[in-house]
């Protein structure tokens, strides 16, 4: 019996200190899941926006006097670098006064006269078309309306097209708002249109829609209008007078202000005398928006 209990005592030593044994897997587990929880966290902090990483170095930079940007805003705690910080457009017609305004604007619509001039006389054309600026922009006279038009009918002629293919492109490369004007002389006579305000109405239509529809002028920037005979451009009874009133004009508005445009006529004829008590204004910068006068009527009784 002596003899199994001391086998039986050895084996429970053996148990026992294979028991004893196991407990440094514990700690092995503990130092694992640690080791596993710091890579994890270690892992989500590299994980960092380029952006904001980028607009923190360079705000470092700078609050460390690596870059000089001069003043700087620490209302919110964080220097700005300069390139952050939002800087209003300077307005280049800050301080500019009507007369100012005015001369500007005649010598932008000289320009284009110039530039119609031009295209008109490299092919030959420039003999068909006349120029008036006035407060309302600039008029471009097609005359003679069987130059451009068969008698007594709307249908535009060879040469009506070539003009307006020529003139076209520089009326739609412009902002500004473009009127299509049809007259006729008091002694018209139609036979196709009952009297020549519809005459009239429909040549100047034929005018835009070959000005949108062949030359790209936007068709929300442009209108037409019929006045008959009640606008001559000459009072005259001769054949010459009325050939010149039967005629279409096309106008490129302004689109100044109406003080502005007032003063137009006195710059063109060099009367304009600057208002040394007149105060400087601030007025937006040109946007193409149409103002007042350049509105497309499309018909008239006037």
């Amino acid at each position: 019996m002596s003899g199994r209990g001391r086998g039986r005592g050895r084996g429970l030593e053996e148990e026992h200190e294979e028991h004893v044994d196991e407990r440094w897997m514990a700690s092995y587990m503990d130092m694992v899941t640690v080791l596993m929880c710091m890579f994890i966290v270690l892992f989500a902090m590299s994980t960092v926006d380029q952006a904001k990483f980028v607009q923190l170095k360079n705000s470092l930079a700078t609050g460390f006097g690596a870059v000089d940007v001069g003043k700087v805003d620490t209302a919110e705690g964080i220097v700005v670098p300069a390139d952050l910080v939002d800087t209003p457009a300077v307005n280049q017609d800050v301080g500019l006064t009507d007369l100012d305004l005015a001369i500007a604007e005649v010598s932008d619509l000289t320009a284009v006269q110039a530039a119609m001039q031009a295209a008109l006389s490299a092919v030959g054309l420039d003999a068909l078309v006349e120029y008036t600026i006035d407060e309302r922009g600039l008029s471009v006279g097609l005359i003679g309306s069987e130059t451009f038009f068969e008698p007594n009918v709307a249908t535009l002629s060879g040469q009506a097209v070539s003009v307006l293919d020529t003139i076209g492109p520089l009326l739609a490369g412009s902002q500004r708002g473009v009127s299509v004007e049809g007259h006729a002389d008091r002694h018209g006579v139609t036979i196709n249109y009952p009297t020549d305000w519809e005459l009239s109405s429909a040549r100047a239509t034929q005018v835009l829609r070959h000005l949108v529809e062949r030359t790209g002028v936007a068709q929300d920037r442009i209108g037409a209008i019929g006045y008959g005979s009640a606008r001559p451009v000459d009072t005259g009874d001769d054949l010459a007078a009325m050939a010149r009133n039967r005629r279409v004009d096309v106008v490129l508005l302004s689109n100044q202000p109406d003080s502005v445009r007032a003063l137009i006529p006195s710059v063109l004829d060099g009367t304009a005398v600057p208002d040394e008590t007149a105060p400087a204004k601030s007025v937006p910068a040109k946007s193409g928006h149409k103002t007042g006068s350049d509105k497309p009527v499309v018909s008239s009784g006037h």
